[in-house]
């Protein structure tokens, strides 16, 4: 039988890895470009880094553990 939280929780983490680092890595190598379009480029790339940390702190079980009400 198929665990499907456990499987959704292992694409999680994996798919954070890869998108939080590809982002991470082209806001490394864009850094020094001048430009207002440039500037909202880079602000996009460190939000979808940030996106891919969380699902990946999600997938994880250190985010998203409440209690029930």
């Amino acid at each position: 039988m198929i665990n499907f939280p456990m499987l959704e929780r292992v694409f999680a983490v994996v798919g954070g890895i890869i998108v939080g680092g590809v982002a991470a890595h082209a806001l490394r190598v864009d850094w020094k470009t001048p430009g207002l379009d440039n500037a909202i480029f880079k602000l996009m790339l460190a939000l979808l880094a940030l996106g891919g940390v969380i699902a990946m702190l999600a997938g994880l079980n250190v985010l998203g553990n409440f209690g029930k009400a």
